[in-house]
């Protein structure tokens, strides 16, 4: 059964509400522990905890809450494919407010970045694949027992152990896809839970007793550890690492997470068109190619002015660059030449 249309404005609105929230959240939680180093405090990609006791962190906290909520009820009406891929529009939110509060600039890449970002979300909404409808708490326990998601889940815990344990602390702080991957594929796990609790919290509202379900406090705890991970190790790369360099990372290895999750979970791609997993993928593909462009080329001033000149408009008409020519025919070389002959032209 497709979702129903007014399922599926209800999560679009909801997806797009929250993406200005969360790419607000970024700018604020930078603000505030770009404070907390100016006054000397401990970093938090140090180890350091101080920013608890900032007030702009808070303030970015409560932002990314509101945004996390809005995406919370949006994965209860539509499918984690169709919400997700709108996270770029925080990118885009998050791009244009750092030059005005952090004082990082975006230079021509990466606005041409963020627009392909934008262009590939569009094209995954519309080519959106439609996932098994789940209508109860105890059909999601079905989904949660099948083998290939428990491999995922496995793998996914295993794998950010292994980077918190083993790698972050010896390249977290030079190499941003450390920390990014970890709130990434913990994320994943997130999403999960999150469709869990909304269908759970919808059949509380049909008037079900879901609360005495032990599947849903399950689902509850997974949910508040995930989040936790993710804020914390979140915060490490924003303390870090530029914003206009975290949010685009983390919104391509989050999306790809979720989206592998959520196909393994609600096997969506089985019920795919070739037209539509062609989309889907240029969409995608679209996106990571903005982010490169984001990525790449951050420490080059590059702008409209500095264009090659053949690309500008000139009033003074088209300009002719001399290049030396091999063979220069002055005066004094043809008198040589012909001097040199032995009547080989008259």
């Amino acid at each position: 059964m497709e979702v129903n249309r007014l399922d599926f404005y209800v999560g679009l609105s909801l997806a797009v509400t929250s993406t200005f929230f969360i790419g607000a959240s970024f700018i604020l939680k930078k603000k505030g522990l770009l404070r907390l180093a100016s006054k000397g405090s401990t970093r938090a990609g140090q180890g350091g905890y101080a920013y608890l006791k900032e007030w702009l962190w808070w303030a970015g906290l409560i932002s990314m809450g509101a945004g996390e909520a809005a995406n919370f009820a949006a994965y209860a009406f539509a499918p984690a494919t169709l919400v997700t891929p709108l996270g770029a529009l925080s990118v885009l939110v998050s791009a244009l407010l750092s030059p005005y509060f952090l004082n990082e600039r975006l230079n021509l890449h990466g606005k041409v970045g963020c627009l392909l970002c934008i262009f590939g979300s569009t094209v995954m909404v519309i080519h959106a694949p439609q996932e098994e409808e789940v209508t109860s708490l105890s059909a999601m326990a079905e989904k949660l027992k099948d083998p290939g998601f428990i491999v995922f889940a496995m793998c996914a815990v295993g794998s950010s152990l292994f980077m918190i344990f083993a790698v972050a602390p010896h390249f977290g702080q030079q190499n941003v896809l450390v920390y990014i991957f970890i709130c990434s594929v913990i994320g994943a796990l997130s999403v999960s839970c999150v469709k869990g609790l909304g269908i759970s919290i919808k059949e509380l509202f049909a008037g079900s007793s879901v609360l005495k379900e032990p599947l849903f406090w399950v689902l509850l705890v997974c949910l508040v550890v995930c989040v936790t991970v993710q804020i914390n190790y979140l915060n490490k790369a924003l303390d870090i690492f530029n914003t206009s360099i975290v949010t685009p990372i983390y919104y391509v290895l989050f999306t790809t997470s979720v989206m592998v999750c959520s196909a393994i979970l609600f096997r969506e791609w089985l019920r795919m068109t070739s037209d539509g997993i062609v989309g889907t993928i240029s969409g995608f593909l679209t996106i990571i190619l903005g982010i490169f462009l984001l990525h790449a080329f951050k420490d080059i001033t590059f702008s409209w002015e500095s264009l090659p000149h053949y690309l500008r408009k000139s009033s003074q008409g088209p300009q002719w660059v001399n290049k030396p020519s091999l063979y220069v025919h002055t005066e004094d070389s043809i008198k040589v030449t012909r001097k040199g002959s032995n009547g080989g032209w008259a």
